[in-house]
C-alpha cells in the first residue's frame, strides 16, 4: 500500500531575512550578473531596502535616483529606465534558478507592478512512501501429471503468427506516419527558412547569427533625431543614455510655444516606419523568434550590446548607437539641418567622391559589415538617407543575385568584413536600381 507524504511545515513559512539576504548575495554574484553592474545595484538596493529596511514598497522615482543617478523629481513618464532595467532584472532572476540556483530551496521574485522582492519556499514534491509488509503471494500447487499447457501448441503457434502480422502492420503504419510528418516538417521548415537555400545570404546571415546566441536589431528613435534637428543641437550617447540632454534643451533660450513642442517630443518614442520595415524583413530571417530581437534606440541598453550580436537601422542623428562604430567606418550618412543629405567618404579612392549628395531621383545607402570592438559578435550598420534608400539595403542583403554578385567583385570565396555603398535611383518612392558605388573590405578581421 502506498501514500503521500505531507510537505515539511517549513514550505508555509515566510523564509528569515539573514537566509533571504544570503540568497541574494549568491544571485548577485552569479553568471546572469557578473558582467552587469547596472541590474547588480539594482537587486541590491531593492533588497536591501525589503530585507534590511523592512519597507513594503519602493518607489520609481527614488530608484531612479539611488541606483541610476537621476534627479530626485525627474519625470517617469518621459524617463523609463527602471522600468527597463527591472524587466531585464526580473529575466536574470528567473535565469539564474533555472542554472546555478536549480537546488536553492528559497526563490526569489520581483512581481510586476512593483520593485519590492518576494521569497517563499521552493514547493517540495510530495514522497511516495510504499508500505513493505505485503504478504507473499501463496504458491499454487498442480495436482501431480497436470498438463499446465491449457492451450493447444498449434493454436498458440497460430496466435503467435497473427500477432506478429499484427506488429509488423502496426511498424509499417507507424513508419509511414513518421516519414509524412518529417516531410510536412521538412516542407514547413523550407517556407520559413527559405533564405537557407541560398547560397550567398545563407552564409552571410549564418556567421551573423553564430557570431553569438542572440541577435539585436534596433530601430532608430526618430524623437531625438527631431530633437537635434529644431534645437540645433547634437546629443552624444551619453547624453542620450543619461537623459542629459533633456535639461540642455530646457536651459535653452527658446520661445516658449518651441519648448512646449520639444517637450512633448521629447515624451515620444518614434520610429520611421521605413526602419520598421526593414527590421521586419530581417527578423522574418527567424520567424520563431528564438535568437533575434528587436528593439528601439530608446529601450536598448548597454549591457545587451556589449553581450549580443546587433544590427543598427538609421543614421547616427536618430540611432545614438551609430556613435559606437563611427569612427571605425568609412562611409557614414550625414543629416544636416544646413545641407543636403549626404554620404561622408572618409578616405576616396580613385574615380571616388568624398562627399556623395542625396538628390530628388537619387538616394545613398552605407552598408557596413564589422566585428564588435572587443570581437565578441557582430555588427551590422545601415544608414540610408531616405526610405528607397533603406528598402534598397534590406534587397542588397537578403537578394542572392546582388550577394552572390558582390562576392564575385571581390575574387573571394566568402565575403569578409566589408563596407558597401549604394547609390539608389527612385521615382514616386519607388528604388528602381541600386547599384555599388564604392565598397571597402577587411579581410584581415576575421
Amino acid at each position: 500500500m502506498a501514500m503521500l507524504a505531507s510537505p515539511p511545515q517549513s514550505t508555509m513559512e515566510t523564509p528569515d531575512s539573514e537566509i533571504c539576504w544570503a540568497l541574494v548575495e549568491r544571485i548577485a554574484s552569479s553568471t546572469p550578473f557578473r558582467r552587469s553592474t547596472r541590474l547588480r545595484d539594482l537587486l541590491i538596493y531593492v533588497s536591501r531596502c525589503s530585507l534590511k529596511d523592512g519597507r513594503n514598497k519602493v518607489h520609481e522615482n527614488e530608484i531612479g535616483a539611488a541606483v541610476f543617478d537621476r534627479p530626485a523629481d525627474y519625470d517617469t513618464n518621459i524617463d523609463p529606465i527602471v522600468r527597463v532595467n527591472a524587466t531585464e532584472l526580473r529575466k536574470r532572476i528567473e535565469a539564474y534558478f533555472d542554472s546555478e540556483g536549480a537546488n536553492e530551496t528559497i526563490i526569489m521574485e520581483i512581481p510586476r507592478g512593483g520593485y519590492t522582492p518576494a521569497f517563499r519556499y521552493r514547493p517540495v514534491q510530495p514522497q511516495i512512501i510504499t508500505d513493505t509488509a505485503v504478504p507473499d503471494p501463496l504458491p499454487i500447487h498442480h495436482a501431480p501429471g497436470a498438463d499446465l499447457e491449457t492451450t493447444p501448441a498449434p493454436d498458440r503457434q497460430r496466435w503467435m503468427f497473427i500477432g506478429l502480422l499484427l506488429a509488423g502492420a502496426m511498424l509499417i503504419v507507424l513508419t509511414a506516419c513518421c516519414l509524412f510528418f518529417w516531410s510536412q516538417y521538412r516542407a514547413l521548415h523550407r517556407s520559413l527558412y527559405a533564405w537557407q537555400d541560398k547560397p550567398t545570404v545563407s552564409a552571410l546571415w549564418s556567421d551573423i547569427f553564430s557570431a553569438s546566441p542572440d541577435t539585436d536589431v534596433v530601430v532608430a528613435d526618430a524623437s531625438i533625431g527631431l530633437l537635434q534637428d529644431l534645437s540645433k543641437m547634437n546629443f552624444s550617447l551619453d547624453d542620450y543614455l543619461n537623459h542629459s540632454y533633456v535639461g540642455e534643451l530646457h536651459s535653452k533660450d527658446l520661445n516658449p510655444d518651441i519648448h512646449a513642442t520639444l517637450n512633448r517630443i521629447v515624451a515620444w518614442n518614434l520610429q520611421s516606419q521605413d526602419d520598421i520595415k526593414l527590421a521586419r524583413r530581417i527578423l522574418a530571417l527567424d520567424p520563431l523568434g528564438r535568437n533575434i530581437h528587436l528593439y528601439s534606440a530608446r529601450d536598448y541598453m548597454p549591457d545587451l550590446i556589449k553581450r549580443d550580436n546587433v544590427v543598427l537601422i538609421g543614421g547616427l542623428l536618430s540611432n545614438p548607437w551609430d556613435e559606437l562604430y563611427e569612427d571605425r567606418m568609412n562611409f557614414t550618412a550625414t543629416f544636416n539641418s544646413n545641407g543636403p543629405i549626404s554620404v561622408r567618404n572618409r578616405t576616396p579612392g580613385a574615380g571616388e567622391q568624398p562627399i556623395y549628395t542625396q538628390t530628388d531621383s537619387v538616394a545613398y545607402c552605407a552598408i557596413a559589415y564589422v566585428p564588435k570592438p572587443d570581437h565578441n559578435g557582430v555588427a551590422l550598420i545601415i544608414e540610408g538617407t531616405n526610405a528607397e534608400a533603406s528598402e534598397a539595403a534590406g534587397d542588397f542583403l537578403l537578394s542572392e543575385d546582388a550577394l552572390s554578385g558582390f562576392k564575385k567583385m571581390l575574387h573571394s570565396q566568402k565575403l569578409p568584413y566589408f563596407e558597401v555603398l549604394l547609390k539608389v535611383s527612385s521615382v514616386r518612392s519607388t528604388p528602381l536600381t541600386a547599384t555599388i558605388e564604392a565598397y571597402r573590405i577587411y579581410p584581415d578581421l576575421h
